[in-house]
């Protein structure tokens, strides 16, 4: 591969991952952030069956301080990640005794854990956690009715393994994921169509539920792919089309969980491992936090120390751009649940002079078949290069920029990233 003298941070596509290797095992202040489903792991349709390899987490324990995870999934629960991380250690009790366990923000930053299983979830109410408590069965019922309404064609042993697989009872973000319903109903592209549309009116449903408890500024639904957001600042479910699932996930969420929120959190901790103080204070959390762009950058700018700031390495797999016909012009739908906290690892690496990196993994060799692969040009085998990333090619005025991007999924960025944990942990 050709080597370039153009920073990191100035990159797009580029699949230099040696220097991204030499840059964050030489620099000393750089910090971590990163998703779950689709980057450690691959993209399942069935959460239970998700597998985690022990290597990565022993090289994340490694990592200390500088290293963190921010997912929308759950650290806790029967789908939670924490049980996959027991699985894969052959003593569970190894896994609290040494740490392995992943440490960072889950259920978009509402759910703190630290490296030995400590889970707490600050600024959520008993109130809010008794509504939540409640959701995974109304989900449920609901996808029962609709069985026998839509006519699915699906038997009642079909539609209940269906129904146990595609409820997924997370302690602060319950979630419909509807990956199974989407293949059982492969043939019938249709009734997909009415079924995600059914599970769309029964998340407003719920909205209207909580409003009547006295709970009507608690909580949000995440779309998983999204079109972005609309005017009024929801997200925008993105509809299926063919055998494009489109929104697969359907999660009833906290407000204030929005992974760049998340970002602050992280970096308030970071800071006191350095410090020994909090910038933000102890307490701070992501429901106490302003949820725009510009409201959140300026919170670091008129709070953290420029002189201590780390090169940040945010990493995610979920980031999309669909163009929609308005007249007769284009206009593009920008989402993905990763796409907000590295756009804003991006700004804040901008602002800061840190070089910061936006890191992105191909999971569309999962399971989950909703994602864009990108294309690369083999025609010189000594100068591979990304010809299109996992946006609409005409999407040209993107704000985010995928600096470093892994093809080859997972896998590949597990061997990467257990290669710079051993050689961080070797020069230190």
């Amino acid at each position: 591969m050709a080597v370039s003298n153009t920073p990191l941070h100035l990159r797009s596509l580029s699949l230099d991952h040696q220097s991204l290797s030499q840059m964050l095992i030489e620099r000393e202040n750089v910090l971590i952030i990163q998703d779950l489903d689709g980057v450690c792991m691959g993209l399942v349709k069935d959460p239970l069956t998700r597998v985690i390899q022990t290597r990565y987490l022993e090289a994340a324990k490694s990592l200390g301080s500088h290293f963190y995870v921010l997912t929308n999934g759950e650290h806790i629960g029967q789908r939670g990640v924490n049980g996959i991380v027991e699985k894969a250690v052959a003593n569970p009790s190894t896994v609290k005794e040494q740490g392995l366990y992943l440490q960072g923000l889950a259920g978009g930053g509402v759910q703190w854990q630290d490296s030995y299983g400590n889970v707490s979830h600050p600024g959520v109410s008993d109130a809010e956690l008794s509504f939540l408590n409640a959701v995974p069965d109304q989900i449920a019922d609901y996808l029962r009715k609709l069985g026998q309404k839509l006519k699915l064609g699906l038997s009642q042993t079909q539609l209940e393994t269906c129904i146990q697989a595609a409820v997924l009872d997370n302690k602060v973000s319950p979630t419909a994921n509807l990956n199974v319903f989407h293949e059982a109903l492969l043939d019938r592209p249709e009734l997909y169509a009415e079924l995600q549309q059914e599970i769309k009116k029964l998340m407003e449903r719920l909205l209207e539920q909580a409003q009547q408890k006295g709970l009507g500024e608690s909580f949000f639904v995440h779309y998983a792919p999204n079109l972005g957001r609309d005017n009024r600042g929801q997200e925008i479910m993105q509809p299926s089309q063919g055998k494009d699932s489109g929104t697969t996930d359907f999660q009833f969420m906290l407000r204030g969980a929005i992974k760049e929120v998340g970002v602050l959190v992280i970096l308030n901790r970071y800071y006191y491992g350095q410090t020994g103080s909090y910038p933000l204070g102890a307490e701070f959390n992501v429901r106490q936090a302003p949820r725009d762009q510009p409201a959140l950058l300026k919170l670091v700018q008129d709070n953290f120390d420029p002189a201590i700031m780390p090169t940040i390495v945010g990493v995610g797999d979920t980031v999309t751009s669909k163009a929609v016909e308005n007249g007769n012009e284009i206009e593009f739908k920008r989402g993905g649940s990763d796409r907000g906290f590295l756009e804003l690892i991006q700004l804040l690496g901008q602002e800061f002079n840190t070089g910061n990196v936006v890191v992105y993994i191909d999971s569309s060799g999962g399971e989950v078949k909703n994602r864009k692969a990108l294309k690369l040009d083999h025609s010189n085998p000594e100068n591979i290069q990304v010809t299109e990333g996992p946006g609409d090619s005409r999407d040209t005025s993107d704000p985010l920029t995928l600096n470093l991007v892994f093809p080859g999924g997972h896998k590949q960025y597990i061997d990467f990233f257990c290669h710079i944990a051993q050689a961080r942990a070797f020069s230190g």
